[in-house]
């Protein structure tokens, strides 16, 4: 079943500035985050635990490689994705039909196990009076994917941070991923891709419009929920 939070509207609290290990995390306070040292050392135990020894020579370092590894996964808890929409264009020449960026690759953690999400979104929307470069849409699916998610809650807050910034007459987005908690672990099932969907606007309103998204991104049998 879809989590409440894909259907809840989207709080982005403002970016908190990145500590000299380049992390930040959304609403912790800084000074109970823990330090580097910290970090290397639950990796250490993790590794104790699992019935390995942390000091023979091909564990020396994966620490803190572990470490620098994470500080790129979650990349996004350092981005106010509102603030990468900021700059817009209102020189649209009237242009009022579909923009559409397909086949976004991303790489994203799940939050129950912390393994990774890896798929592609499709994003799409109808300006009113004013359009976005398009390496911003790939950067906000960048901002939302660089955290732990869930897939449900990545794609609501994707489409409802594009509908509050740029205030277009929709907003579309489908997430196709395969899940490495299912497919690794588990249940164990392999060549299983979760579909997600977000239509606002007239993307909900009007099937007409939202059969020409789905047709061009390739999903022409996603349906509402």
């Amino acid at each position: 079943m879809p989590s409440e939070a894909a259907t809840d509207p989207l709080k982005t609290a403002p970016a908190k500035p990145a500590d000299a290990g380049g992390r930040a995390r959304a609403g912790q306070d800084d000074s109970a985050r823990p330090g580097r040292d910290e970090a290397e050392s639950a990796v250490r135990t993790l590794i104790r635990w699992v019935g390995d020894d942390p000091d023979r020579e091909g564990l020396l370092d994966t620490p803190g490689r572990v470490t620098r590894a994470w500080e790129e996964f979650g990349a996004g808890y350092t981005q106010d994705p509102k603030e990468i929409l900021a700059r817009t264009f209102e020189e649209i020449a009237g242009y009022d039909e579909m923009v559409v960026l397909r086949d976004i690759g991303f790489e994203s953690h799940c939050e129950h196990h912390m393994l990774p999400i890896i798929g592609r979104a499709h994003v799409a929307y109808l300006p009113r009076k004013r359009v976005v470069g398009i390496s911003k849409l790939a950067r906000i699916v960048e901002a939302f994917s660089k955290r732990l998610q869930i897939q449900e809650k990545m794609t609501a807050e994707i489409a409802d941070t594009i509908q509050e910034v740029l205030d277009p007459h929709g907003v579309a987005v489908v997430v196709d991923a395969a899940h490495h908690c299912m497919t690794t672990r588990g249940v164990r099932r392999g060549g299983v891709n979760m579909v997600t969907s977000r239509m606002l606007g007239a993307f909900r309103k009007d099937p007409s419009t939202r059969r020409e998204f789905l047709a061009m991104i390739g999903h022409p049998h996603v349906h509402l929920a």
